[in-house]
């Protein structure tokens, strides 16, 4: 089976996002993918606060949650939703940031909730991120059966915390999606290699869907989105702009690489 990873230019256009989502997800169908990968803030990529984005369009019943579930099962793909600012409905406080994966028929099927959070400074026009202003940590990994095979979920920043990674092969990962939105600054230096290598730790296919370009003054992001497979080799890649990459996902080549070096089973337990 395939899989697709989709680059995007996100502007604070939600409409025109959307849209734009909404063809590139039909390319990735008429490719041949089974499962489709959005990039981090694919909705939405802009100065509005994500509490009052996620209260007007992120609710269970609101304008993207129901898109979604409409072209997941419009064109009979699994989908992973990049980050959407979702708020609880019981506790009202700052949103996650979360990754929701949907099945062929529309329905949500898990989520992930962004466990690290960018608080960093970056020598760019932007200068600090702080994430946690606007958004609360997730608690927990997430990892879901698919038609590909068992899926482990993680967004962006997570990509430097090797730790998590271990933890969703541990639990059965075979693939691992990463939408993110990775600043041109950092991206330059430490996005493909960070990929590879958790392609390579963990011996499993990733899906890495990234914006790509400029969206504003201050905002730059290094798009190349890729899908790497578990020896680490890049099968396809967007440098810039936006676009859909799809590669074959070959679940006897994981077996194979894992049962070649058996690093996953030669793992110690450190004090």
């Amino acid at each position: 089976m395939k899989a697709s990873v989709i680059q995007m230019v996100s502007t604070n256009d939600t409409d025109q996002n959307l849209e734009t989502a909404s063809r590139l997800i039909r390319e990735a169908k008429a490719q041949g993918a089974t499962l489709a990968v959005l990039p981090e803030m694919f909705a939405h990529f802009g100065e509005k606060d994500a509490y009052a984005f996620a209260k007007d369009w992120t609710q269970p019943d609101g304008a993207i949650r129901t898109w979604l579930s409409s072209i997941a099962k419009e064109q009979a793909l699994w989908i992973v939703a990049g980050t959407l600012p979702i708020v609880d409905s019981e506790t009202q406080e700052k949103p996650t940031a979360t990754s929701l994966i949907l099945d062929d028929q529309g329905n949500e099927v898990n989520r992930y909730d962004k466990i690290h959070l960018f608080d960093v400074d970056v020598k760019d026009q932007q200068g600090a991120y702080r994430e946690s202003n606007f958004y609360k940590k997730g608690s927990r990994t997430c990892v879901t059966n698919s038609p590909l095979g068992c899926i482990g979920l993680s967004v962006c920043y997570d990509l430097r915390f090797p730790e998590l990674y271990r933890n969703l092969a541990q639990r059965g990962a075979k693939l691992v999606t990463v939408p993110s939105a990775f600043t041109y600054q950092t991206g330059s230096v430490h996005w493909k290699p960070l990929l590879q290598a958790r392609a390579i730790e963990n011996q499993c296919y990733v899906l890495a869907a990234n914006q790509g370009g400029q969206h504003s003054p201050k905002r730059h992001t290094w798009g190349h989105s890729c899908i790497i497979d578990p020896w680490g080799k890049v099968l396809g890649e967007i440098e810039t702009g936006e676009g859909v990459v799809t590669c074959e996902i070959d679940p006897e080549e994981i077996e194979s690489v894992r049962a070649s070096i058996p690093c996953l089973k030669h793992r110690q337990d450190w004090l």
